[in-house]
């Protein structure tokens, strides 16, 4: 078997010149992504947090989207505040990661809506 070494997605798909994939399954992807993130941000706070405070819990899936639930596992101190629904610590512990220094205008925004819960 010759590796040709063109850029797949899935399992053989084509991603490089003369390749893609259709806007369906780009939002066939995303829905998937979103829900992975969705249960790994779940499965971080206690039960009723998701319903309680949506807001909130939408950082949290979004930061599990952008890192994956291993990463946002590993920001234990700010899950913590968001358990205890200390809000401005949770904010704190967002900005003061490598996370914000990587992406500083999302980690500030995310932070004021985890602040704020608007």
């Amino acid at each position: 078997t010759r590796v040709i070494g063109n850029p797949t997605i899935g399992v053989g798909t084509l991603i490089g010149p003369g390749g893609g994939i259709t806007e369906a399954e780009a939002e066939l992807l995303l829905e998937n992504r979103v829900r992975i993130a969705t249960k790994s941000a779940a499965s971080l706070v206690a039960p009723d947090f998701p319903a309680a405070d949506p807001a909130r819990f939408d950082v949290l899936v979004e930061m599990a989207f952008q890192m994956g639930g291993a990463g946002l596992a590993k920001f234990e101190n700010t899950l913590k505040a968001v358990r205890d629904r200390r809000w401005n610590d949770a904010a704190a512990g967002m900005l003061a990661s490598t996370w914000a220094l990587q992406t500083p205008g999302r980690a500030r925004e995310l932070a004021e809506i985890m602040r704020s819960g608007k």
